[in-house]
């Protein structure tokens, strides 16, 4: 690490926080908004959790808020910064260089992204990489953990992740005029946010407008000292100067806009488009001989939604609401591969091209006095086009459907429950559906259907603040195109004979709010049925790797997630203990890759003199296993730990043109730890930010 360079970013960012005009007064960020869904809310201010709101839920489903004014990161973020400091999540990134979320034991295939409402995880890899998706544009983000509603459409197994930017019935506050963000860290990485917006009253009802870009550049990330008996290799993967991991630099561009409008009597519509474009290296595996040598010389993408709705209006059978919404994601790839090190010499690659066009509808009703009536209709139309080496084109597509509806009844006190004081029933139904009308050389898969359903509940019982919560689901997932069909540039055989994943679970906790505390303990049982799972296989030109139908994969284990504030200092921690293994057809227990059976984080954060807020977080992660092609099998890394610490000061003006100022010092990894994403695929070292906010 360059000491000199580190030690002058330290003492520009001290003197960013010390030298502030004497007449600025500090200032504590505003809280997260009140939120009107039915989820219980985790709310997030920075990176502290502050305030369990147990509310009634839809079926018993928890959720995590954030806020993206409101934390520490790099301005203009990209989701995967974000998703990292939130709990209960772990965020990882592959061998592809692409950033991927795990939630209770389900993969990134399972658990759905949303922007909007465009479902981002529709699309030829049934998942996306959270490293290139920009937040510049989002308001806030919602984690839904676990069996989330029918409603949410297809492919949808083990979560929720919603980015807010436009859409919704709500009134919206008036968005900050004009908002810069500054980032610089000890290696020469830099970023740049600028957004903005208005709030324009007419008498037939209210527009915000926002509009705003981002940038984000780096040399490479910073490889930590602590490199350890298994990663041998690591060494030999630095840039030419020995301070950086070996092609990591990486270079984007984004912007957005948006426009929503709400009349007087409710109705809304609105519309939000942001894109980017990148250019990126992947960092090869450390721990293999052969490791993959790519970059992408360009990556871009539009994701673009148009949503619109009646808001509550009343029928002659009561009251009810329609909405519906067009999403538009577009993207373009290429990847080049490389002969050794040097990435002088191109040896080969891939072009696709990508388009993929959303429908959606949702309408709910009520049923008397007590009971509500919800349904969802999404389509998605996913075309991919590639053309491999510069010579092979191949062009797939698949249509993926989902009709469900579900219905709620509130009780008043439940003879089920002693001293309840309300509990609600949930009852959901869907029916799935997905063919492959092209599928490039290769064979097309039959078109195929399936059944979802869940049951749940919520109970405030008789004692103050606490809230019962459970539920059971059964959903499918079916095999994305890249699944099927792709061989990753040599690296996978594939494999068109994959059957649907079918995850069947429940889930059962409470979430108790005291003064100054919160606390949420959720149980979990999950199988997956034919879990898609990768093996390592030889063929005639080496090992590689296949995609196979596990038997059943199975997990079980407990969430705890909590929160409190004592005078200055405010916490909180989040623990998950699991235990997924894989089913063999005779019954036994086979260990899965990346599903550590002991993961947390713990938080706090200290008002300090003179306005200053100290931060603090921790984060452990258990022993691992990982699939080795060269050694036929799996191989194991040990557990590891993070430390992050942080100094910020809020400060606020008295002039017209400037609202506030914020800056933060902040030291990622303080301790400079070996942590792995993946076998050979380290974060990075220590790093030292500084960040500048004005609004």
């Amino acid at each position: 690490m360059k000491r000199h360079t580190l030690h002058s970013t330290l003492l520009t960012g001290v003197l960013l926080l010390a030298l502030a005009p004497a007449s600025l007064a500090p200032q504590v960020p505003d809280s997260t908004r009140t939120d009107t869904s039915r989820t219980p809310v985790f709310k997030l201010q920075g990176l502290t959790i502050l305030v369990p709101r147990p509310i009634s839920t839809t079926g018993g489903a928890s959720a995590v808020e954030v806020a993206l004014d409101s934390m520490v990161v790099r301005p203009a973020p990209t989701l995967e910064q974000v998703l990292r400091e939130m709990p209960l999540i772990q965020i990882r990134r592959n061998s592809r260089g692409e950033a991927q979320p795990a939630l209770r034991g389900g993969k990134d295939r399972q658990i759905a992204i949303l922007m909007d409402g465009v479902p981002l995880t529709l699309s030829w890899d049934a998942r996306t990489d959270l490293s290139i998706i920009p937040l510049t544009s989002a308001q806030r983000i919602i984690l839904i953990r676990g069996l989330s509603s029918v409603l949410h459409g297809p492919n949808v197994l083990g979560g929720v992740v919603e980015v807010d930017v436009a859409r919704g019935a709500g009134r919206q506050a008036a968005p900050r005029p004009l908002q810069v963000d500054l980032g610089l860290d000890h290696t020469g990485a830099r970023s740049l946010g600028v957004a903005g917006g208005t709030l324009l009253e007419t008498s037939q009802g209210e527009w915000v407008l926002r509009a705003g870009g981002g940038h984000q550049a780096r040399d490479g990330f910073v490889l930590p000292e602590e490199t350890g008996d298994e990663n041998d290799l690591i060494p030999a993967l630095l840039t030419d100067d020995g301070e950086l991991r070996l092609n990591t630099d990486a270079t984007r561009y984004d912007g957005f806009i948006s426009a929503r409008y709400r009349s007087e009597g409710g109705r809304w519509m609105s519309l939000s488009s942001s894109g980017f474009t990148e250019e990126r290296g992947v960092a090869p595996e450390a721990h293999i001989q052969n490791p993959r040598l790519w970059r992408y010389p360009k990556q871009t993408r539009l994701i673009s939604a148009l949503s619109g709705g009646t808001g509550q209006r009343a029928t002659a059978w009561g009251e009810g609401d329609l909405e519906a919404s067009l999403g538009l994601d577009l993207g373009s790839t290429a990847i080049d591969a490389f002969a050794t090190e040097t990435y002088q010499d191109v040896t080969g690659g891939e072009t696709s091209d990508d388009l993929t066009l959303t429908f959606r509808v949702l309408g709910d009703h009520s049923l008397g006095e007590k009971g509500e009536l919800r349904g969802a209709f999404t389509y998605a139309d996913v075309n991919h086009d590639e053309i491999l080496d510069r010579v092979e084109k191949n062009s797939y597509r698949q249509r993926l459907w989902s009709l469900g509806t579900e219905a709620e009844w509130r009780f008043g006190d439940a003879p089920v429950l002693l001293g309840s004081k309300g509990t609600r029933l949930t009852l959901g139904l869907a029916i799935d559906g997905a063919d492959t009308p092209e599928s490039g050389d290769k064979p097309t898969s039959d078109s195929l259907w399936d059944w979802g359903g869940r049951l749940g509940f919520t109970t405030l019982t008789g004692k103050e603040g606490l809230l019962l919560h459970g539920a059971l689901s059964r959903r499918t997932r079916f095999p994305a195109l890249r699944e099927l069909y792709s061989g990753a540039l040599g690296r996978f055989v594939p494999n068109p004979e994959l059957k649907p994943e079918i995850l069947t679970g429940g889930e059962i906790g409470f979430t108790f709010t005291g003064t100054g505390m919160g606390l949420q303990v959720v149980g979990f049982y999950q199988a997956l049925a034919d879990g898609i799972v990768r093996s390592s296989v030889s063929t005639s030109e080496g090992p590689k790797y296949k995609r196979i139908n596990q038997e059943k994969i199975r997990s079980r284990g407990l969430e705890l997630l909590a929160s409190g504030a004592l005078g200055s200092l405010g916490w909180s921690g989040d623990l998950t203990f699991q235990r997924a293994r894989g089913i063999t057809p005779a019954g036994d227990e086979v260990r899965l890759e990346y599903e550590p059976e002991v993961a947390g984080k713990i938080s706090a954060f200290l008002l300090l003199p003179l306005g200053l807020e100290g931060h603090a977080s921790g984060r452990y992660m258990g022993r691992q296993y990982c699939e080795n092609p060269e050694l036929g099998g799996l191989e194991s890394f040990g557990s590891s730990r993070h430390l992050d610490l942080g100094l910020r000061r809020v400060f606020g003006f008295d002039g017209r043109v400037l609202g506030g100022a914020e800056a933060a010092l902040n030291l990622d990894n303080a301790t400079d730890s070996l942590v792995l994403d993946q076998c050979g695929l380290p974060q990075p070292g220590r790093t030292l930010r500084i960040q500048l906010r004005i609004w």
